[in-house]
């Protein structure tokens, strides 16, 4: 694999790191932005498991063979993995979050599939997981800023395929005109799944790619989590929920649909 300093990874790295909060925000900010909300990741699972295959789960079906195992990396709520079984048999989740790690066994136990969860992030937990026919990796890339390493053992540890899924533009764009009301702060817009893929391609990876629209949680039960998630995000106080829920009505989650699937063989 080629080093993390090839200059698409460089730009990778240091468009994430615009996106860093401004300093006198975070330092004002009543709680922490990093926390995530298990609940909006086990409706996702629950909402893959319900819709249509996306080009992602055909992707990875059609390197699985029944009895299959599949690595699922940034597990979440399972949204990448548990549509999997079937075909696969076994499912192995890495999560940095005991709460996303609990829900994911629930979710794997209920659909009576095997399952193993490892805490950690990846690629600090690698050694600690096994090979796998297919690895799935949705929803993380953007959090990831050096790459080459995390995408080397994604690749590492995959016997036939690795699907990465991610949005087309970075996620949090969406949240960018509700930083501009609120903050008066404008927010980048890059990196995008473009990059990405030029990050890839200078690994020597021949990548597949096919972009597409994924649900999105838009119902009440939705919003009344993602209204404290994004709260928290905007480092702004629960006095702000009310302004902050008219915004996202009006502005939508539109950069959160349009996505991206990227897969590759492995030798």
């Amino acid at each position: 694999m080629v080093a993390a300093t090839t200059p698409a990874a460089r730009r990778w790295a240091e468009a994430l790191e615009a996106w860093a909060i401004p300093g006198e925000i975070l330092a004002a900010a009543p709680e922490s932005p990093w926390s995530f909300p298990q609940a909006l990741f086990a409706r996702a699972a629950a909402r893959a498991l319900a819709s249509p295959p996306s080009p992602s789960r055909r992707r990875a079906v059609q390197a699985l063979a029944d009895g299959g195992e599949v690595l699922d990396v940034g597990v979440g709520g399972g949204a990448a993995s548990l549509p999997l079984a079937p075909p696969a048999a076994r499912l192995v989740g890495v999560d940095r979050s005991r709460a996303m790690l609990d829900g994911f066994a629930r979710a794997a136990e209920a659909q009576g599939v095997s399952h193993e969860e490892v805490e950690g992030d990846w690629p600090d937990v690698a050694p600690e997981v096994g090979p796998a026919d297919v690895v799935v990796c949705h929803h993380v890339a953007y959090n990831v800023a050096d790459l080459v390493p995390f995408v080397a053992a994604l690749t590492a540890h995959a016997r036939h395929r690795v699907v990465l899924e991610l949005t087309a533009q970075h996620p949090q764009t969406s949240s960018n005109p509700l930083w501009l009301e609120l903050h008066g702060v404008a927010r980048p817009t890059s990196p995008t799944a473009d990059d990405a893929v030029a990050v890839l391609e200078e690994m020597g990876l021949t990548v597949g790619v096919e972009g597409f629209e994924r649900p999105v949680g838009d119902g009440e039960e939705d919003l009344a989590d993602l209204v404290p998630f994004v709260r928290r995000q905007l480092c702004l106080g629960h006095e702000r929920d009310a302004e902050i829920e008219s915004l996202l009505r009006r502005h939508g989650r539109a950069a959160l649909r349009h996505a991206v699937t990227l897969w590759w063989d492995t030798p």
